[in-house]
C-alpha cells in the first residue's frame, strides 16, 4: 500500500566532531514512533543526504528500521546520478525499508524524457519497493511534469509523489489524472491543508520532528473531512511552520530540536548555524507555540 498520513523527514543528528549520533537518532526516530506517526523518512534534504557517504546512509537508514517498530521506512535516495541512487536503494532494500524517495535530479536540468528514464530506471532496479517521486523545483531548478508523472504510474512501483511545488492547481490535476491508489503527498507543511482538499493523502513533513503529535492530528482532521477543525489546527501552526523557513531547511529545525535538549545544533559544511537575527527569531516563535520555557 502507498504511503499515507504524516511520513516525518528525519533530521540526522552528529555529535560535536560531525560523527553520527546514533544514540541521539533512536531516540528521535522512538520519540516518532510513540506519537503515532505514519512513515518515517530518513537521509532525505533534513537529513543532510548531501553530506552522508554510502556507509552512512546503509547506518542511519538500518538504525531506523531497527527503531521504527514496525512504522512503515521511505528511504531517501536522491542524487544527480541515477546509478548512485539505485547504489543507495540497493543499500536501502538491505536494511529492510518499504520504499524509496528519489529525488529529481538537481543540477543537470534533464529534459522530461531524461526524468522519466531516471525515475523509470530506479524503480526496475528495486521492483520490490515502493518508490515515491520528489518534486522540488526550489532545489532543482527541474519539475516533473503531470504528462510525465502520468508516464510514470504505468510503472507498477511507482506509487506516490512528493509535491513540494506548493501548486495546488498541479497537484489537483494530478489527483485527476493518475489512477486510484496513486498518492500525493504535500513536501511543504504549509500547504499540507490545501493539499489534502486537493486530493492528496497526507505529508513529508519537517514540523514534526518537532511536534509530532500536532502534525497527526491535523492531517487526521483533514482526511476525516473535519473541515472547520482542520483550518483551526493549520491556522494555529502557521507562524511556527514560517519559523522554521527562516533559513534553509534543515537549519531551523535541527536548531529547534536543539534548543529543547533532543540534539546537538552541531551541521556539516556547506551548512552551518542560524544566523543570530534569525536564530533569535526561532527562539522566540518556540516559546509563543509553548516549545520552550
Amino acid at each position: 500500500m502507498p504511503f499515507e498520513g504524516v511520513l516525518t523527514a528525519l533530521v540526522t543528528p552528529f555529535h560535536p566532531d560531525g560523527s553520527l549520533d546514533e544514540a541521539t537518532f533512536r531516540a528521535l526516530v522512538a520519540r516518532q514512533v510513540a506519537a503515532g506517526i505514519g512513515g518515517l523518512v530518513p537521509c532525505g534534504t533534513t537529513g543532510e543526504a548531501p553530506t552522508l557517504d554510502l556507509e552512512e546512509h546503509r547506518q542511519i537508514i538500518r538504525w531506523t528500521v531497527e527503531a521504527s517498530g514496525g512504522v512503515p521506512v521511505l528511504a531517501g535516495i536522491g542524487s544527480n546520478n541515477t546509478q548512485t541512487a539505485i547504489e543507495t536503494a540497493w543499500a536501502a532494500r538491505e536494511a529492510g525499508v518499504q520504499g524509496v524517495l528519489a529525488t529529481v535530479p538537481y543540477y543537470n536540468k534533464p529534459t522530461q524524457e531524461g526524468l522519466y528514464r531516471h525515475f523509470r530506471t530506479i524503480a526496475e532496479a528495486v521492483p520490490e519497493l515502493e518508490v515515491c517521486l520528489y518534486d522540488v523545483p526550489s532545489r532543482t531548478s527541474v519539475r516533473v511534469s503531470t504528462d510525465t508523472v502520468a508516464r510514470l504510474c504505468e510503472i507498477d512501483n511507482i506509487t506516490c509523489i512528493k509535491d513540494a511545488t506548493a501548486d495546488l492547481a498541479a497537484a489537483a490535476e494530478l489527483h485527476r489524472i493518475t489512477p486510484e491508489g496513486f498518492h500525493v503527498l504535500s513536501g511543504d507543511d504549509p500547504t499540507v491543508l490545501p493539499l489534502i482538499a486537493a486530493g492528496g493523502v497526507g505529508c513529508v513533513s519537517v514540523a514534526s520532528n518537532l511536534i509530532p503529535g500536532a502534525m497527526v492530528a491535523l492531517v487526521a482532521a483533514a482526511r476525516s473531512g473535519e473541515g472547520v477543525q482542520a483550518a483551526r489546527q493549520s491556522a494555529a501552526l502557521q507562524p511556527l511552520f514560517r519559523a522554521l523557513s527562516l533559513q534553509t531547511n534543515p537549519l531551523p529545525i535541527k536548531t529547534a530540536l536543539a534548543m529543547k535538549g533532543l540534539c546537538t545544533e552541531t551541521f556539516r559544511l556547506p551548512l552551518c548555524p542560524m544566523d543570530p537575527g534569525p536564530r533569535e527569531q526561532l527562539g522566540d516563535a518556540l516559546r509563543q507555540a509553548g516549545q520552550l520555557g
